[in-house]
């Protein structure tokens, strides 16, 4: 514990370094400023009332435990929800969040910080969303007797609950009372170490990319820049990304083929280089925030909050994100069942993945001429796309109903 202490200080005190220079570490620190005073203030108004601390590490998790909040909000109103988050990514995006009482960051791990947010938020009930096992957080609800749980957990044999240096971390699971994991493997893990109180449930963001799909508002923008076209969207790009997929479509060569891409990061240098990208490739492009034009084949979606529905536009899509921690969301286009590609061999920690592979309804690419390939092959393959569209409404229909599953294990009472 001395240890995993000094290194949390150390990590609290770099990213102060960093925020000198990086907006992210900076928006890490300012939110955390006075976070004490902050959260006494946001929770003085439902301070008689029962409330659930849901956390979530960031943006993706939170898409994973918004069903499960929502579900919480509809079938017992009683409760009170504290949504904290660590990522800025995360929090930013959310910090509006209609169905949340309260909405912070959540304070460094440190014993005393762990002490002082539970005296604060007194939660009824923990629920943390896959990952973030913060220590002294946990080890805080284990002594409060706060009943805590972890929902679509994934546990994989390199963490370090499975090495001889991970006892800590081990004990630290002591404070949940149910871990919800996606799949199988993670609940044979966590038996070898002891853990039996494991229930596979599966990934609520199935629920989540399901629900956006029956919801589904248009986007008239879209469908003004598609027309009659076939259109290909890539989502949360990064820029290794956009090459592979601008020289892709450019082999393509086909007048009747239009391109959207979504960049990850929509900051003005990022924008600034996928167009300077595009116009040495000679290709014509508009900006979603400035109006389609007839001349363009190639939209770049500079805005946020578009994504998931726009996927339903697409003929095929291509999820980035390999260039660098790995891939984004699969989900949000295949739930439109359209074949998905993506870059990067590393994929084998994101279970969707790998089953889509194997089912051969997402792609793994490793350079331009193999994405072109398989444009090429599935473009024009109504065979092939009927096979990927049927295998993907199987898949969705055996994985969904997730959120259901966990309501009904939690006790309320």
């Amino acid at each position: 514990m001395f240890l995993y202490n000094l290194v949390v200080i150390m990590y609290g005190f770099v990213i102060r370094i960093a925020s000198m220079n990086n907006s992210k570490a900076k928006l890490w620190v300012s939110g955390r400023k006075n976070w004490r005073i902050t959260l006494e203030e946001k929770i003085s108004k439902i301070n008689n009332e029962k409330k659930i601390w849901v956390h979530c590490a960031s943006l993706g998790e939170f898409e994973q435990g918004r069903p499960l909040i929502e579900a919480i909000r509809k079938k017992h109103p009683q409760y009170k929800i504290v949504l904290t988050f660590f990522s800025p990514s995360g929090f930013e995006a959310s910090k509006n969040y209609a169905h949340a009482e309260v909405i912070s960051y959540l304070p460094l791990d440190t014993k005393q910080n762990a002490r002082d947010f539970m005296s604060i938020v007194k939660p009824h009930m923990a629920i943390f969303i896959k990952y973030e096992f913060w220590i002294n957080f946990l080890n805080a609800l284990k002594s409060s007797k706060t009943p805590s749980y972890l929902v679509s957990a994934v546990f994989k044999d390199h963490h370090p609950f499975f090495k001889w240096y991970g006892k800590i971390f081990v004990r630290s699971l002591e404070a949940f009372k149910t871990l919800f994991v996606q799949e199988k493997h993670s609940k044979e893990l966590l038996h070898k170490i002891g853990y039996t109180n494991v229930e596979i449930c599966g990934d609520t963001r199935f629920d989540r990319v399901l629900e956006i799909k029956e919801n589904f508002v248009s986007i008239p923008e879209l469908e003004k820049f598609k027309g009659s076209a076939k259109l290909i969207l890539g989502g949360s790009t990064w820029p290794g990304d956009e090459d592979l997929m601008i020289e892709s479509f450019k082999r393509l060569s086909d007048p009747s083929l239009k391109l959207v891409l979504a960049p990850h990061e929509i900051k003005k240098s990022s924008i600034d280089g996928l167009k300077q990208n595009l116009e040495r490739n000679g290709l014509k492009y508009c900006l979603f925030t400035e109006g389609i034009k007839s001349d363009c084949n190639v939209l770049i979606l500079n805005t946020i909050g578009l994504l998931s529905r726009s996927y339903s536009y697409a003929n095929m899509a291509y999820v980035g994100g390999g260039f660098n921690d790995g891939i984004h969301n699969i989900l949000e286009p295949a739930v439109y069942f359209i074949p998905v590609a993506f870059f990067g061999a590393n994929y084998h920690k994101f279970n969707e993945a790998v089953d889509l592979v194997k089912l051969q309804a997402a792609f793994c690419v490793s350079n331009a001429e193999e994405l072109h390939q398989h444009w090429k092959k599935v473009l024009d393959n109504s065979i092939e796309n009927e096979r990927i569209s049927h295998v993907l409404q199987g898949y969705f229909a055996s994985n969904g109903n997730v959120t259901s599953k966990v309501m009904t294990a939690i006790d309320f009472s």
